[in-house]
């Protein structure tokens, strides 16, 4: 991709967390930003406190002038933006360079080290592992996160053009646009079937990725690809042994293939967790990076935003929220704060995304959410999907085997929190249930109880 005689990048879809980073990355490297969101949030706040001109309803005559010199002007959208949206179908008709994400994320890194960190679940938190340590390392990359990373308040780590860090998305299989040179696959499971249509095919899409990667894959021990493994106390080429918990911290030792380290100090929770961060380590100790070098990152790394992230914790009431969207991904939060909290009544929220992924694994979410003790459903989050007849959180209650359970509206939950009477509260969901949970805080820190 030739920028020489770019001058203005136009999104569609700027508030998304793979589009902010990107619009920020161009922002920061001088270009005119500018774009559409379907609604303000807490990212489109952020991109607009840096100066960057957001608006929040599909109209052609809310674009600044400069945007229409389509020599000068660079297109770039998110395929969750519906086909019908009149500002992408003005710039495709009217002869624009118009990209998707993805795309621009490939060329982007194209000419760059790239690191690439592939997987059903994980990607946010191992990428993000892997660019602190990176950074701290003082490698001067630059990495595109799916997550706010609370050390950088960001979820973009800004450095120079010769080194690259990114999530490889699967959704649309978009990471077959990546040129990667190390990468990891931290999960398969099934997902996505909205795309794929069955396991299999998905399957298929991870081993096309794994054969563009250029000089080490780390596969996560038991997935059905060849690479370097690495697991938990396990037969795997990085390993974790001797893990421990104090005071909500893991310690651990690793084994590589040629060196030992004792005692690695993580800030996170979750055994999973344990296994991202044993990824990241790979990656980056394969580039060069010691394991002492590591180890110095790992004990100062503060985690990612909505990825168990605390927002109450006291020794009466504790609040965690979390990202979680998919059965598997629930069944991690739920092993972890059980692992923290076991003799405390757990509460799970949780926002179920996508009518189509809510239909493909409902047996699935049953058995995952009936791991706590009681649960709160609110209504499905459609994000880019129309309805699904039949399909819907009360379909979605009916099949779970838990005595505490209801469904609430929004204008509600907090009620519905406070009478559920559990120590400690987790809120699940990849939605706009992120952006309730400052407001649950607030109100059950003035409730006390």
């Amino acid at each position: 991709m030739d920028l020489k005689n770019i001058q203005n990048i136009y999104f569609i879809g700027i508030g998304g967390i793979g589009m902010s980073a990107l619009a920020k990355y161009f922002y920061a490297n001088k270009f005119h930003v500018s774009g559409y969101d379907k609604t303000p949030s807490s990212i489109t706040k952020t991109l607009e406190n840096l100066g960057i001109s957001i608006h929040y309803n599909d109209c052609i005559d809310a674009i600044s002038k400069q945007f229409f010199d389509n020599e000068k002007t660079l297109i770039v959208y998110t395929p969750a933006v519906q086909k019908e949206h009149s500002e992408l179908n003005y710039f495709i008709s009217n002869g624009y360079r118009v990209y998707k994400r993805s795309e621009i994320l490939g060329k982007i890194t194209k000419n760059t080290f790239c690191f690439a960190v592939a997987g059903t679940h994980g990607k946010t938190t191992t990428s993000t592992i892997l660019g602190h340590i990176l950074n701290e390392a003082g490698l001067n990359a630059t990495s595109f996160l799916g997550g706010i990373a609370e050390n950088y308040k960001s979820n973009l780590i800004l450095g120079g053009d010769k080194i690259s860090v990114v999530e490889a998305d699967e959704y649309d299989r978009s990471f077959l646009r990546l040129s990667p040179n190390i990468a990891c696959i931290t999960s398969m499971d099934a997902d996505h079937l909205d795309i794929y249509g069955e396991k299999r095919a998905l399957e298929e899409s991870f081993i096309d990725f794994s054969n563009k990667v250029t000089d080490a894959l780390f596969v996560k021990k038991g997935l059905p690809i060849k690479g370097i493994t690495y697991g938990i106390e396990e037969e795997a080429d990085y390993v974790a042994k001797n893990i421990t918990i104090k005071n909500g911290t893991y310690f651990f030792d690793v084994q590589t293939p040629s060196e030992k380290i004792k005692n690695i100090e993580l800030n996170l929770s979750g055994k999973h967790n344990v296994l991202n961060t044993v990824a990241a380590l790979a990656m980056a100790n394969k580039y060069g990076v010691s394991l002492q070098t590591i180890a110095k990152a790992l004990k100062i790394f503060q985690g990612i935003q909505r990825r168990f992230t605390f927002k109450i914790k006291t020794d009466n009431l504790v609040l965690i929220d979390d990202y979680a969207h998919h059965p598997t991904e629930i069944d991690a939060v739920a092993n972890a704060v059980r692992e923290l909290y076991p003799g405390d009544k757990i509460v799970a929220v949780f926002q179920p995304h996508l009518f189509s992924r809510t239909r493909d694994f409902a047996d699935d979410f049953a058995k995952s959410l009936a791991k706590f003790d009681a649960l709160i459903l609110l209504d499905i989050y459609p994000a880019r999907e129309e309805p699904i007849a039949g399909i819907s959180s009360h379909w979605l209650l009916g099949k779970i085997r838990l005595e505490e359970k209801k469904i609430v509206a929004k204008e509600d939950l907090i009620e519905s929190i406070v009478a559920a009477k559990a120590s400690v509260i987790i809120m699940l969901g990849a939605g706009n249930i992120g952006e309730m949970v400052n407001t649950v805080k607030e109100s059950l820190l003035s409730k006390a109880i």
